[in-house]
């Protein structure tokens, strides 16, 4: 879920806390809310992966910091700040509590998304998506947002008011995924082959994308009102010398370590001048664009001119990822 997001949900966490009798007192109330922001957004944290460059960024991004560790050493972290800070030695069960269900929140709504997390490490390092809900969910935005002022504009109670929203936000949940799971079953039975679907969301509840590899290639589609339409299918090239000499590379490690639907190519550049391999995330495709992957340039004698990993799009541009 996007940073924007997971703020106003720590915020309308921490209004849902007030239901804990024990909040009542002034200060533990503030600390609580101070506790489950951090702890809504601490598991990104990890950005700061970026300063060492995009290949390690990707490659350990909503990795260690969303496991199964994390979903402890952040809210004792956050504990033992906030807890001397605010003179509440009494209540640190609370901001304990409350601060590891911001950060199971969080960890919780980024599987549902099509980037995913491995939230099962040290036990497995797979990433888990579910592909229920896009990055940025405008439905949850506006009930939380809309709960958010009621309480802070029209002195609503906010216990109960926030209770409500966050049944509506896990029935709004469900429902999304049981349209998820019989969208899969009618992609596989569009196409008629045997593999493995993902049907991934967008911003639109009537609108979804989706990617299916078989064994000879990968079909990607979209789904508007129930209607299955194939847009482009990416044949699966055989390895060559050309791609072999970059499978040791560190950008290409560092893709292959996060990617699932892997789609990859060589060609020839100019009149012999060289050559450039693609590697691609076909998960991640718009308009026949395959969007995520790492791009290599080599001269005619195989030294590497250039190596780049990342999006080949703008930020404001799909897929929202």
């Amino acid at each position: 879920m996007d940073t924007a997001s997971h703020i106003l949900l720590g915020v309308t966490l921490g209004g849902l806390a007030t239901i804990d009798p024990s909040l009542n007192e002034s200060d533990v109330a503030a600390a609580v809310m101070i506790g489950t922001i951090l702890a809504s957004n601490a598991p990104d944290f990890d950005a700061i992966l970026r300063l060492k460059g995009m290949n390690s960024y990707n490659r350990h991004h909503r990795g260690i910091t969303h496991s199964l560790p994390g979903l402890i050493i952040w809210p004792v972290i956050i504990t033992i700040l906030l807890v001397p800070m605010f003179s509440i030695h009494n209540h640190w069960p609370t901001m304990l509590l409350w601060s590891f269900l911001g950060v199971s929140l969080h960890v919780f709504l980024d599987m549902l998304n099509s980037y995913g997390v491995q939230c099962l490490r040290p036990l497995k390092k797979r990433w888990v998506h579910l592909d229920i809900l896009a990055i940025f969910e405008p439905f949850l935005f506006v009930i939380h947002g809309a709960g958010q002022l009621l309480w802070f504009g029209f002195g609503y109670a906010s216990g109960p008011m926030f209770l409500w929203v966050y049944i509506i936000t896990f029935i709004y949940i469900g429902i999304r995924f049981i349209q998820h799971q019989a969208l899969v079953k009618k992609v596989s039975q569009h196409i008629g082959a045997k593999g493995i679907c993902h049907v991934i969301p967008t911003l639109h509840w009537l609108k979804w994308s989706f990617v299916m590899e078989t064994d000879e290639c990968f079909y990607t589609g979209t789904i508007r009102s129930g209607r299955v339409k194939v847009e482009d299918i990416y044949s699966k090239e055989e390895s060559n010398e050309i791609i072999r000499a970059t499978m040791g590379m560190d950008g290409v490690r560092a893709f292959l370590s996060f990617a699932q639907r892997v789609h990859v190519c060589s060609t020839v550049r100019g009149n012999g001048e060289g050559y450039e391999v693609h590697w691609s995330d076909v998960r991640f495709w718009h308009n026949s664009h395959l969007a995520f992957g790492v791009d290599i340039q080599f001269d005619r004698h195989m030294n590497v001119v250039e190596q780049t990993l990342g999006w080949r799009k703008k930020k404001w541009d799909p897929p929202y990822m």
